[in-house]
């Protein structure tokens, strides 16, 4: 059974590249990938957001590029890229090249960036939940805009999944450049947002249709999994930390999506 929207459920794993050695983040992606998850995630951080703040951590992109090699089938991608950390002509010739290490199952994942620690101790500026939005705001058309230029171009139109639900920036720079939008919430805030998301996409003359609905899985798909998805949400996302990925949650999700999709 599809959803609302007509697309299959699908599922990812967001792996916290936190509290691990790079090879126990291997395997993990590899189990992943056997146990049939449909994309692998990691994040952009520089230090853990739990557990030992000053714990062992791995940059995101270039893990991106090592995982682009290590898998065949998964998509990847960062849940999500901070714009504040790089050029956006250089992410998106970034991306350009993780699309062709990997064959074409890059997601660009990216928001606007919110952990003040990671600012502080590689020297960006902070700024302001304003003016970090208006930067993404002004880095996706020149993203957009270098995709095009590129030589060789990427191998598909890169996705670009926006995270957020700021309703009156972010979702409307959803409504303008996303074909994803990664959320949080229960169901009453996700049927909200999605209304303001819709209201977003008619003032900019877009199908709503056109982007997919993804949010972050918590707990047991029995709890709220098909009222999600009969809202038009097809991605969950499942969480594991380091040092010991536990995958047994997206097992349980895995299998939800397998019965979901006939």
């Amino acid at each position: 059974m599809t959803t609302t929207t007509g697309r299959l459920i699908r599922i990812g794993l967001q792996l916290q590249p936190q509290h691990a050695d790079y090879g126990d983040i291997r395997r993990a992606v590899a189990e992943a990938e056997e146990l049939g998850v449909d994309i692998v995630f990691n994040w952009d951080h520089f230090y853990p957001l739990s557990g030992d703040p000053e714990g062992k951590h791995f940059e995101c992109w270039t893990m991106l590029g090592a995982w682009a090699e290590a898998t065949s089938r998964v998509e990847i991608g960062a849940l999500v890229t901070c714009n504040s950390y790089r050029n956006p002509e250089l992410l998106a010739d970034m991306a350009r090249t993780v699309d062709h290490i990997s064959g074409g199952r890059l997601i660009l994942g990216i928001g606007a960036g919110w952990f003040e620690k990671d600012y502080v101790e590689y020297g960006y500026e902070f700024g302001t939940a304003g003016s970090r939005i208006a930067d993404l705001g002004n880095a996706l058309p020149r993203i957009e805009q270098r995709f095009e230029k590129l030589n060789p171009a990427p191998t598909r139109k890169i996705p670009v999944l926006i995270g957020g639900g700021g309703e009156k920036k972010t979702l409307r720079l959803v409504a303008r450049h996303a074909d994803i939008w990664h959320s949080w919430g229960d169901v009453e805030v996700a049927r909200r947002k999605i209304g303001i998301l819709e209201q977003h996409c008619a003032d900019v003359g877009r199908d709503p249709a056109e982007i997919e609905l993804s949010v972050g899985a918590s707990g047991s798909p029995s709890e709220n999994g098909d009222q999600l998805a009969d809202l038009g949400i097809t991605l969950f996302t499942v969480s594991a930390s380091g040092p010991d990925y536990d995958l047994g949650q997206l097992r349980e999700w895995l299998a939800w999506r397998d019965r979901r999709n006939g």
